[in-house]
């Protein structure tokens, strides 16, 4: 049994990847400040021997007595209201909470795996995007928050790696969609669900036409998983869906599936949003053998039958 620390454990991603260390009878420590993360990700773990959680802010040191084997370092805010509503926080997270974790992996010698991000890539002007890729990326621009700090945290890591030999690696998640992401975070997959279960006007950014990768969760967290206790060290490794589709293409299939009368409305595109987002996943195939399985209807079914139910005990809560 290993001792694995987890940042933002009780986000989206970092929530369901505590649920299948838990089932592989790992020790997890979570921390969390909760500024996006919601305690009640966790809840049903709440009585689990195999679970600690510690209410913190990572951008503060902490020390852990328990001995940390490794470190799974998830937290940031994430999405595109957060970069405009708590911008500082953002980058403090991906720069001084970063160190603060690289000094922890330093001192327990553990094996810290960095959760970076598609949005390094900027507006890409390579398609699809291989991990070579430098970027193309507005460092003064309303996004430049997240993707800055994630720039940083990457240059920071490979600085411990390169100066300590600290053992890390880096994955640079793509769009990432399931159950327990907030109805309110401002992402595709979450925003068209919400509006279309309410029979709401489905807002799109810009005309439809950009286009994503959506990667189902539970496919992710096996990427994740696969690389953290593979034996790559010091390099990037992109973990999405290379299947691409447009905006629109998202939208009307959410729509059919939820029975929805929704109309849409087209808003202006926001400013560096990217036109085309697609991962190269060429690397993860070869050295970890992994690509996702999940089509985007079993996907996108699994995380419409979360938001109707949540819209449902809510409901019955007000009431």
């Amino acid at each position: 049994m290993s001792t694995i620390l987890i940042t933002g454990g009780s986000g989206f991603i970092g929530s369901h990847l505590i649920d299948h260390l838990i089932r592989d009878n790992h020790q997890i420590i979570s921390l969390d400040n909760h500024i996006t993360g919601r305690p009640s990700n966790l809840d049903h773990l709440k009585d689990n021997p195999n679970l600690k959680t510690i209410h913190h802010d990572i951008t503060e040191p902490i020390d852990i007595e328990e001995k940390i084997d490794y470190i799974f370092h998830m937290a940031s805010p994430a999405s595109p209201i957060d970069y405009i509503q708590i911008p500082k926080e953002t980058l403090l997270t991906g720069s001084i909470g970063t160190k603060n974790m690289l000094d922890l992996a330093q001192k327990h010698s553990a094996r810290l795996l960095l959760a970076s991000t598609s949005e390094i890539y900027g507006d890409p002007l390579e398609h699809p995007q291989k991990e070579t890729y430098f970027g193309n990326v507005n460092t003064t621009g309303p996004r430049s928050c997240y993707d800055e700090a994630k720039r940083f945290a990457e240059a920071l890591t490979m600085a411990y790696h390169r100066t300590h030999n600290t053992n890390v690696v880096i994955a640079r998640i793509f769009n990432t969609y399931g159950p327990r992401m907030r109805p309110n975070d401002g992402r595709v997959v979450p925003n068209f669900i919400i509006q279309s279960l309410k029979n709401e006007s489905i807002t799109i950014n810009g005309d439809g036409t950009q286009t994503r990768s959506f990667c189902y969760i539970d496919d992710q967290i096996d990427g994740l998983t696969k690389l953290m206790f593979s034996n790559i060290q010091g390099e990037a490794v992109n973990l999405g869906n290379p299947e691409e589709t447009t905006i629109s293409a998202v939208s009307e299939k959410i729509k059919t599936m939820t029975n929805s009368t929704s109309t849409t409305t087209y808003n202006d595109m926001p400013e560096n949003d990217p036109i085309r987002r697609l991962p190269d996943i060429t690397k993860a195939k070869n050295l970890l053998d992994w690509k996702p399985k999940t089509d985007i209807e079993t996907g996108l079914s699994a995380t419409i039958e979360h938001f109707k139910n949540n819209m449902q005990q809510t409901e019955t809560t007000d009431q």
